[in-house]
């Protein structure tokens, strides 16, 4: 299976990821060493065995009714990532990365109120950074960014053009009262695509549907669950 950015809908599928029946998806050897890679330039530990799990949701675009992905033993843990920001070097600790098969998108009409399905990313390999909670800044999160998309170019793993989704970042958001030492409840950003995106101030401009209310509940000692 093959994968172009702005080839025609539905032209780029398989067996497998139309979710045919009699079919099973084999694991695909490349994206498995440049996860080990990555997880390698980023000082992981490397585990010696790993396993997969299905995730199992409905979902027009995921025909075969289960997402491949990891939990329990991801293929590399407990690594780190040094970022430049506010003129100071800060560490970023990375929690694990694992691999993932991708979903296919929906498009939505709201003039004509019909959803289209193209299922050409159906099944791709995706390789998964989830960061320790240790950014604190609009700035160190573009900081963050930008370095892992320099990690992944130099290593060869990605191309790391956010535009034609080769990065994406999920941003979780959580604020707490000064001094509470515990974080507090976190909202997600889904699928951001742009560095400018996430080096604004996402609470107060780009999620004020879920950042203003956090602060509302927090002002009249609330906090929001």
């Amino acid at each position: 299976m093959q994968s172009e950015f702005g080839a025609e809908p539905n032209s780029l599928t398989c067996p497998v990821c139309t979710g045919m029946p009699g079919v099973l998806p084999v694991l695909n050897r490349k994206a498995l060493e440049f996860s080990i890679r990555t997880g390698l330039a980023m000082g992981c530990k490397i585990a010696p065995f790993s396993r997969f799990a299905r995730k199992n949701y409905f979902y027009p675009d995921l025909p075969k009714g289960y997402q491949i992905s990891q939990y329990e033993l991801p293929i590399c843990e407990h690594g780190h990532v040094d970022i430049e920001a506010d003129g100071k070097t800060k560490r970023i600790g990375i929690t694990r990365i694992h691999m993932e098969d991708d979903a296919g998108k929906n498009i939505h009409d709201p003039s004509s109120g019909v959803s289209l399905v193209d299922l050409n990313r159906t099944g791709t390999p995706l390789m998964e950074i989830v960061s320790e909670p240790d950014m604190r800044t609009p700035e160190e999160a573009g900081a963050y960014m930008r370095k892992i998309r320099t990690i992944v170019r130099y290593l060869g793993v990605s191309d790391g053009n956010m535009e034609q989704g080769s990065l994406r970042c999920d941003a979780n958001i959580s604020i707490r009262p000064k001094g509470q030492e515990e974080l507090g409840t976190k909202v997600e950003l889904k699928n951001i695509n742009s560095f400018r995106f996430v080096e604004r101030d996402r609470i107060r401009d780009k999620a004020p549907d879920k950042g203003d209310r956090k602060r509302r509940h927090y002002s009249a000692g609330d906090p929001p669950l």
